[in-house]
């Protein structure tokens, strides 16, 4: 069974999907550890309360991010990880840790990339007068939501939808597609060749 790494900054309502996704045992994996920038990060108290480890990594005595990151990729290693899983994680990879982990750390993004990367992606589908958005799993790589995408849905934008409406669509999205996603990865079923990922055996 694979082993998850879980990096929150937030509210961690991915994490929560994915923990319950595991308990209807539709995701092969067990989520080994979450960790955090934030000290009251709320994704750390839904660990605890699965009793799963839950940490900690305070950047402020890190001068750069990548010493940061050597820091994070030395508890990764130590805990044995296999896919490392970015849910509203709020800090830019370094490439310290993305080349090691090199196609084992996935990323959910709030828009049908490659449109609208990096911040406020709602918010920008909303200024671009778009009439449909989404959510899309991806690997990691050095690039802003550049890596290969896995897993890809549609979300309509309605003539109704504020920022807060479409943000709440779009996340009851996400709850069904990451878990799908990793579950894949757990399964082997995931093949990336160039850009592109294909799903089924490997």
């Amino acid at each position: 069974m694979k082993r998850l790494a879980v990096l929150a900054s937030g509210e961690g309502t991915n994490l929560e999907a994915i923990f319950e996704a595991i308990e209807r045992e539709e995701v092969a994996a067990e989520v080994g550890l979450v960790i955090s920038d934030r000290p009251t990060a709320p994704a750390l108290g839904r660990a605890r309360r699965r009793e799963v480890k839950a940490r900690f990594l305070d950047p402020r005595p890190f001068a750069t991010r990548e010493e940061y990151d050597c820091a994070l990729l030395e508890i990764l290693q130590q805990e044995s990880v296999d896919l490392v899983v970015l849910a509203g994680f709020m800090r830019l990879l370094s490439p310290v840790l993305v080349k090691e982990f090199y196609l084992r750390i996935m990323n959910i993004h709030p828009s049908l990339l490659p449109a609208f990367p990096g911040l406020n992606a709602v918010e920008q589908a909303l200024d671009h007068g778009v009439k449909v958005t989404g959510c899309t799993v991806h690997f990691v790589d050095e690039g802003l939501d550049t890596g290969p995408i896995i897993l890809q849905q549609a979300v309509p934008i309605l003539e109704i939808d504020t920022i807060e409406t479409l943000h709440q669509r779009i996340h009851a999205v996400e709850h069904r597609l990451y878990p799908r996603a990793i579950d894949l990865f757990s399964r082997d079923k995931l093949t990336v060749k160039g850009r592109r990922c294909y799903l089924g055996e490997r």
